[in-house]
């Protein structure tokens, strides 16, 4: 097992009352991985707050959390359509040009707004520790200016740069040969100087506006620098061996979404046991746009001998239903991946870190076709671990979906290395892990500054 996984001393001998302050950046995938460790300092009894968009106030009133919603924060959740928040975003035709203006209009920008909210709910309820997903941009504030430590959960494969491995965010897969890493570390000095020099100059021109100095060569390290303490979600073998992993980087095992215990009977359709055959495909719920994985998905499939189960996430459910009435397909907004996952075969998606997760906990080897919002480095792990087939693209054709899905029905190795990476994941309990270090860490002390910034002169 490489990139060995370092054990965490000490017990779960936390404090009643530790006051613990959770945060994301508002979106799903940020929001949802956290959820399960909030609930367990919680039932540990931890005064257990959150605070992030208002669109996650109702769940997380639900987890009996108290919450604490954006004020100078931009909510960028509370927009439908990011183009519209940001009309220039549309002049960025290219995946790295809207990577970039994503990374300084979505995230950097919008970290010392963080930070003055944060000094607010400090003054209401003065937290010990904060737990936030890694893309977080309060987290250097919270840990320099307010000398609070801060827990950042890996919600995306580690993005930490490294002198044995391609730059972070290009999706390309490693190289240990001598060749292999010139070419690296040529990509590397381009990364850093060229294609991500200007998000990488905005964020260490705010940092220094508020006497951070940065770390790193570039943005991605960041935010994992400045952190206490990573947690990252997934296991050693998921991730590409390096020899230059931050010592404070601890692989936490799957960070999956709090699942209560349902009164309800779990999911199931008599077409189940009509098809020894069963593919589950989906596209989350941020991707509305069907035409991208789930209609190839639909065409590749109907009228087969293959029992096509779609989750929609709300987006056409009606329309699909009524497109693809097949015997075979099965179009739903929603089901439980935990009650739907135990009776599939291959899954099929745009390669969302979560259903990642959970398909390798339940042993399924992957169809996956993604590229934006970072999904190109989870995407390249499964082709290169050999958990799937990684078709490299945003807009599969049917036949390349189809064609991957036989391949992975007729090689077996996907689904032996897929079963077993679960066995690894079993050695983990992420939630006990979590919780040594919210004991580890409690009990610093605190000290508030502020600096006025002028956030959008840091553009230019």
């Amino acid at each position: 097992m490489h990139n060995s996984y370092k054990q965490i001393s000490g017990h779960t001998s936390i404090r009643p009352g530790t006051k613990i302050l959770f945060a994301n950046f508002p979106g799903d995938g940020h929001f949802n991985p956290l959820t399960g460790l909030a609930v367990h300092l919680k039932n540990l009894g931890c005064d257990v707050r959150w605070y992030t968009s208002p669109v996650y106030k109702e769940k997380i009133s639900k987890l009996g959390i108290p919450f604490y919603g954006f004020k100078k924060a931009l909510d960028i959740a509370a927009c439908d359509d990011i183009n519209e928040l940001f009309r220039e975003r549309k002049l960025h035709k290219s995946q790295i040009s809207k990577l970039k203006f994503d990374l300084i209009h979505a995230f950097i920008l919008r970290s010392p707004e963080y930070y003055e909210d944060l000094k607010d709910i400090y003054n209401e309820f003065s937290f010990e520790l904060m737990v936030a997903d890694i893309t977080f941009g309060g987290i250097p504030f919270v840990r320099e200016k307010m000398n609070i430590p801060v827990i950042a959960a890996g919600i995306v494969p580690l993005p930490e740069n490294s002198r044995d491995l391609a730059p972070v965010g290009l999706g390309i897969t490693p190289s240990y040969t001598t060749a292999g890493k010139l070419r690296q570390a040529m990509l590397r000095f381009v990364a850093n100087k060229i294609l991500f020099a200007k998000p990488t100059k905005v964020m260490t021109k705010m940092l220094k506006s508020y006497g951070i100095k940065p770390e790193g060569a570039n943005i991605f390290d960041t935010l994992v620098k400045k952190s206490t303490v990573v947690l990252q979600s997934g296991t050693p073998s998921f991730e590409y061996k390096r020899s230059d992993m931050s010592a404070h980087v601890h692989f936490a095992g799957p960070l999956l979404p709090y699942s209560a215990e349902k009164k309800e009977p779990k999911w199931f359709d008599e077409k189940l046991k009509l098809y020894s055959k069963v593919v589950l495909v989906t596209q989350g719920t941020v991707e509305k746009d069907e035409e991208k994985l789930l209609i190839p998905s639909l065409e590749a499939f109907k009228d087969s001998d293959t029992l096509l189960i779609v989750t929609t996430g709300g987006a056409r459910t009606k329309e699909l239903r009524a497109r693809y009435p097949q015997r075979n397909i099965i179009i739903e907004d929603f089901i439980a991946f935990n009650d739907v996952m135990p009776h599939t075969d291959v899954y099929i998606s745009n390669g969302g870190y979560g259903g990642v997760l959970l398909a390798i906990q339940n042993g399924l080897p992957m169809v996956v076709a993604g590229v934006n919002e970072g999904k190109n480095e989870i995407n390249a792990r499964i082709g290169y671990f050999e958990l799937g087939i990684n078709l490299g693209t945003e807009k599969p054709s049917a036949s390349q979906i189809r064609q991957g899905v036989e391949e992975v029905f007729s090689n077996k190795q996907y689904q032996k290395n897929v079963a077993k990476l679960r066995e690894e994941f079993k050695q983990y309990d992420p939630a006990d892990l979590c919780a040594k270090q919210v004991a580890r860490l409690t009990g610093k002390a605190t000290d508030k500054k502020s600096t006025a910034v002028n956030l959008e002169a840091l553009v230019y």
